[in-house]
């Protein structure tokens, strides 16, 4: 299929006997960073996504490399993408973004004290970064300008933090 992801074709028993076909598709895993500075504003990357057949506003994030944690992968995307590193780092949250035939269960960590840096974007990656402010992330997300699963997920998981303490 693709060094990504691969596809198969699996028959599993529901609780009542029934044999039901499944074509899943299996992904090793991702790794994001909802990278938050001192004044509470978000570091976001846009970047053209073919499927939604446009740019998204995003946190970095991509799949966790053979023999690197979650966490790796996470700093690691951080820092390719956006050019920051992060002094602290706490995870936030992890879900599978569409269980019903896709595999995958990404990670969500927190990162803060943010220093900028070099990016390192990869072949084909065309990004642009933004930070925005805590409305501008809800008014965001509500009118449908933030609409990136992994990016809603985490920062929802942040202000449930924030509201807990």
């Amino acid at each position: 299929m693709s060094r990504l992801l691969t596809i198969s074709h699996e028959t599993f028993v529901t609780r009542t006997g029934r044999k039901e076909k499944r074509i899943i598709v299996r992904h090793p895993g991702s790794a994001a960073a909802l990278p938050v500075d001192e004044r509470g504003r978000v570091l976001l990357v846009s970047q053209y996504r073919i499927p939604a057949n446009g740019r998204l506003w995003e946190i970095p994030a991509g799949k966790v490399d053979d023999g690197e944690s979650v966490l790796q992968g996470a700093k690691r995307e951080l820092a390719e993408e956006t050019g920051y590193r992060a002094k602290r780092w706490s995870k936030l949250v992890g879900f599978y973004p569409s269980p019903g035939f896709l595999a995958e269960f990404i990670t969500v960590y927190l990162a803060q004290d943010l220093r900028p840096g070099e990016s390192n974007l990869g072949d084909g990656e065309d990004i642009e970064l933004r930070w925005f402010k805590p409305d501008e992330m809800l008014s965001g997300i509500r009118s449908g300008k933030i609409r990136d699963a992994k990016t809603i997920a985490g920062y929802l998981a942040f202000l449930e933090r924030i509201r807990s303490r």
